[in-house]
């Protein structure tokens, strides 16, 4: 299991290249992205009402998102060389990009 500082280091990494990646997108799509405490906060009001929590969880050593009324729960991949989601090893940039798309019935690239 990867420590909890270098844990801390690769998420904060991933989490501010989340941001980065969508600042753009939610101008053109029209949702929002906060940040703080650590975590990223997506709030959209368009098609429907909705709130994605994405959050480093460092007791366990994996990022938690909470989107669509589903928990996703990514651990640190040494080989892959990100996080990918415990169950089915996607990379967590295209389980991002497939639960936004979800949600704005339109296509998301990350």
């Amino acid at each position: 299991m990867i420590n909890e500082h270098d844990f801390r280091d690769r998420a904060t990494e991933t989490l501010e290249d989340l941001e980065e990646r969508l600042l753009p997108i939610s101008e053109e799509r029209d949702f929002e992205v906060e940040s703080g405490g650590g975590m990223l906060t997506l709030i959209f009001e368009e098609p429907s009402h909705a709130k994605f929590i994405i959050s480093p969880n460092a007791p366990v050593r994996q990022i938690w998102v909470s989107a669509l009324s589903t928990s996703y729960k990514f651990d640190w991949d040494e080989s892959a060389g990100s996080f990918v989601l415990d169950k089915t090893r996607e990379p967590f940039r295209s389980v991002m990009a497939a639960l936004i798309t979800k949600q704005l019935g339109a296509d998301v690239s990350l």
